[in-house]
């Protein structure tokens, strides 16, 4: 029963974009698992599943060690380098320690936000171009969550 569970746990976090446990709990429900959180929560722990930034700039779970894994290492590499996030209308400007704000940025654009039409970074800023400035505000949100 519990491999069983754990590959339809895999299977749903591959097919749906799955961001609590709650909402785990309830589509193995759906499918028959009468499960409780704390089963869930071991079975995520076991199964190595993390949450993960999507190119939507939602924490999602993912299984860790598949090629979304390495957006943790950006994630890491950015929240490191940057102070502060800003925008106005469509675009965002990011200051970063000093000397970090290439990296940051070469980090943010591994990222692959959507709403990113292009970067350019200097020694401690980042100017990002956004799509609207509607993008621009969720991005600027987005991203001081990760700092």
């Amino acid at each position: 029963m519990k491999k069983e569970r754990q590959a339809k746990i895999l299977s749903l976090i591959n097919e749906f974009p799955i961001d609590t446990q709650e909402e785990l709990q309830q589509r193995l429900s759906d499918l028959g698992f009468d499960v409780t959180q704390a089963t869930v929560s071991r079975d995520i722990k076991e199964l190595r599943i993390v949450k993960m930034l999507d190119a939507g700039g939602i924490y999602r779970y993912a299984v860790s060690g598949t090629s979304n894994g390495k957006s943790l290492k950006y994630i890491d590499i950015f929240s490191h380098s940057a102070i502060s996030v800003e925008y106005s209308s469509n675009d965002v400007v990011i200051k970063c320690h000093a000397g970090m704000a290439q990296g940051a940025c070469a980090s943010l654009d591994m990222m692959k936000c959507e709403n990113i039409l292009g970067t350019l970074a200097g020694d401690d800023t980042i100017f990002v171009i956004a799509k609207s400035a509607q993008d621009a505000k969720n991005l600027c949100e987005m991203l001081r969550k990760l700092i």
